[in-house]
């Protein structure tokens, strides 16, 4: 099967009010496991390439990028590469003019740790530049998690300010604060449902997710049945890959081949991915 686009997979979920799963890769064993979880589940899904894993493999993005669209275009389910998280201006301006080459249909260009002005010129800047290349935009208002404060409700999304930053910054997608929090490896993070459904009432465009490895399977499933359109997802992929890594060498410390520890890692996130596919997408 050809790779996706991210605007495809969206919109098809938009229209059967359902959700995205997008899973962060940092390895090939990553993008690996969640194409394989994606199948077994037969949901669409992105692979996300956060700019932390692009700086994981020495800044350049095109090695790791090419593998992902690689493992996607081999799919059986459809499946799309997404840029995510992307503050790095001149990373950003890289990968625009490269995304074609690289297989990326999709950029989160995040300015939401600056002032709300200084947000909506720099994405918008982005926005416009990111689409005449053909690429499907996203971006963020309000504090999306791993910051002190980020389940108050001061720091959270603004349904008036949300449609107002949309309308100024013509992205396609907004990743929104409802009380998820990047990096959470307990499940209980306690969503604004309500906020969630105002929001989706207000702005016109697909509500994102993020953090949502904290949250659990039955607020993420009332979180899709609210509005969020895509729902990113890193932190429990990394916990069953460590996991079964120590395991694995814990149980025979002769072991210093990778492949023997790799591999039950590699079905440990494929397994994590099927799951969570159908508690998203799988409607």
């Amino acid at each position: 099967m050809t790779a996706a686009r991210t605007s495809d997979l969206i919109a098809s979920a938009a229209s059967a009010a359902s959700a995205v799963p997008a899973f962060n890769v940092i390895t090939l064993e990553h993008a690996e496991a969640i194409v394989a979880g994606a199948e077994r589940a037969g949901v669409p899904v992105l692979l996300q390439l956060s700019e932390n894993a692009i700086g994981y493999h020495g800044g350049a993005v095109a090695p790791i990028a090419l593998a992902c669209a690689a493992v996607a275009d081999a799919a059986a389910v459809p499946v799309a590469v997404h840029l995510d998280h992307v503050q790095d201006l001149a990373l950003a301006d890289r990968a625009i003019d490269d995304a074609a080459r690289l297989g990326v249909s999709s950029i989160m260009v995040d300015a939401a740790a600056l002032p709300y002005d200084e947000n909506v010129g720099t994405t918008s800047r982005y926005a416009r530049r990111a689409r005449d290349a053909g690429l499907w935009v996203e971006a963020e208002l309000g504090e999306v998690g791993g910051k002190d404060g980020a389940h108050a409700p001061g720091v959270r999304t603004d349904p008036g300010e949300a449609e107002s930053f949309v309308a100024a910054t013509g992205v396609d997608g907004l990743a929104v604060a409802v009380g998820s929090s990047h990096g959470m490896t307990s499940r209980d993070a306690a969503l604004d449902l309500d906020l969630i459904a105002r929001l989706a009432a207000r702005v016109p465009v697909p509500l994102v997710l993020h953090g949502s490895s904290g949250v659990p399977d039955d607020v993420i499933s009332a979180a899709v049945a609210a509005g969020i359109r895509k729902v990113n997802v890193g932190t429990a992929l990394n916990i069953a890959f460590t996991g079964a890594v120590r395991e694995r060498l814990g149980a025979d410390a002769s072991v210093t081949d990778p492949r023997k520890y790799l591999a039950p890692a590699r079905s440990a996130v494929a397994d994590a991915v099927a799951h969570l596919c159908l508690v998203i997408g799988g409607r």
